[in-house]
């Protein structure tokens, strides 16, 4: 009687678990075929599989029903995937990088083509064209539709004037290149500030070497007209005598170097012939007095046959290799017949071609050998020596101009048939005073020596002498 009772409870609770849920009542059965005599009986392992297998399934339904509201897949009592009318994603970090559409609408596409979302500017290769101007529109303004819009550039004021001019004449002193000047200063809206671009080019070469006071007259000669006028000249040298006190403060010879500029100025038709005539009995300063007197006594002897535009001369590298041969055989002439170390000195230093120096040493060394007294001989020494021991001929230099004459002993040597023999004698000299180091005083050539016994002298190897 006991066992009946348990196996009627058994089986009332297996059909109330079967009318809640078809998967509980077959699990349940399988339950009540696995009972025997009371006892129950292990199932098989493909049945425990299949039962997890169905309990899974269920669970993913649920969650995504809850989600998607019923649209989505759903299980047939064995287990199998009913198709619906969308999918159900995989993984949630697949829904969140996928563009396309989960409200079961269109074709999968992404929304609206690919140009929609945060971060993005419109689909690929759409071009956008002017808009309409909306008259209904409140800001609307008649005045709009009139409206002409350029890029205005604002004129320099005094500060950035200085600031903006000063950098293009400085990289001028290094190029060269008076096209790219005017370029630059076109670009630039100067205004009032115009007349002042030839002072200040002037201030800044009265502080720079010789070679770039050239420049700054050229600079002036191809700015008159393209982009300065005459009047805008004549503003600026105006400018200049009236600040002579204060340039004269930095260059002491400020004075003399305006009337150069003035004078050259002049000749290169920038000023007019009147300009220095317009200032007799009307100038106090006498810094000014002594500029225009200069300008005027260049002008005369420019009448006389002197050239104006070599007064500043051709320094740098910019002169023709010619002429700076020529310039430094004056040089080593001047300094024979004067013997002032110190002005040969200076007047090398104002060629400013501190890599062509190498010809200087060539040049004085070539003077030795075809000079004929020991005067040229000890002055060419000592003057090397004082330019060595200064640094105005670098040692690489120096060693450059000696062995071109190595080089080039024999070719001298057919117009100065004692050429090897002082050209060893000045070697030697060089390196005891320390112009040359041991290396190059090996270097130096010797020509072959003939021997020869006389007759009279008892076998005696003589050397032959020069």
């Amino acid at each position: 009687i006991e066992i009946n009772c348990m196996h009627a409870y058994y089986l009332s609770d297996s059909f109330v678990s079967g009318e809640e849920d078809n998967g509980g009542f077959i699990i349940a059965n399988k339950n009540i075929n696995n009972e025997i005599n009371g006892n129950w009986v292990a199932s098989s392992s493909n049945s425990i599989h299949e039962a997890r297998l169905k309990a899974k399934a269920k669970r993913r339904l649920r969650k995504n029903s809850s989600r998607d509201s019923g649209r989505g897949d759903s299980l047939s009592d064995n287990g199998d995937v009913v198709r619906g009318t969308s999918v159900a994603p995989t993984s949630p970090k697949s829904k969140l990088l996928d563009r396309k559409s989960r409200l079961g609408k269109g074709r999968g596409l992404p929304k609206k083509g690919g140009a929609g979302g945060k971060g993005v500017w419109g689909r690929s290769g759409e071009v956008y064209e002017p808009e309409a101007v909306d008259e209904r529109d409140p800001n609307y303004d008649e005045d709009q539709e009139n409206c002409v819009y350029e890029t205005v550039v604002p004129p320099l004021d005094e500060r950035d004037f200085e600031k903006t001019v000063t950098p293009i004449v400085q990289e001028y002193f290094e190029h060269g290149d008076t096209n790219e000047v005017a370029e630059l200063l076109a670009e630039l809206n100067l205004g009032p500030m115009r007349s002042v671009v030839p002072s200040l080019a002037v201030a800044l070469a009265l502080e720079a070497k010789a070679s770039h006071r050239e420049l700054t007259s050229r600079l002036l000669a191809d700015l008159c007209g393209p982009v300065l006028s005459h009047g805008d000249m004549e503003k600026s040298f105006d400018k200049l005598l009236r600040e002579l006190p204060d340039l004269v403060l930095d260059t002491p010879g400020a004075a003399q170097l305006v009337g150069q500029f003035i004078a050259r100025a002049v000749s290169d038709q920038i000023l007019s012939k009147t300009y220095i005539e317009g200032y007799k009995g009307k100038v106090d300063c006498e810094y000014a007095r002594a500029a225009l007197d200069r300008a005027a006594v260049l002008l005369k002897m420019s009448m006389g046959g002197l050239r104006i535009d070599s007064q500043w001369g051709t320094g740098g590298g910019q002169q023709p290799v010619i002429q700076l041969i020529k310039e430094m055989n004056l040089l080593l002439k001047e300094y024979i017949l004067s013997g002032d170390s110190k002005e040969a000195e200076r007047c090398l230093r104002d060629l400013e071609v501190p890599h062509f120096h190498h010809e200087f040493a060539y040049e004085a060394i070539v003077m030795v050998l075809e000079s004929n007294g020991e005067k040229t001989f000890k002055m060419v020494l000592q003057l090397l020596k004082s330019l060595s021991v200064s640094s105005v001929i670098t040692v690489d230099q120096m060693r450059r101009g000696y062995q071109r004459v190595y080089m080039d002993i024999a070719e001298i040597n057919i117009d100065v048939p004692r050429a090897y023999f002082i050209l060893e004698q000045f070697v030697d000299k060089s390196f005891s005073m320390g112009i040359i180091d041991v290396k190059l005083r090996d270097l130096c050539p010797c020509r072959g020596r003939k021997r020869y016994v006389s007759e009279g002298d008892g076998g005696v190897v003589k050397l032959e002498s020069y």
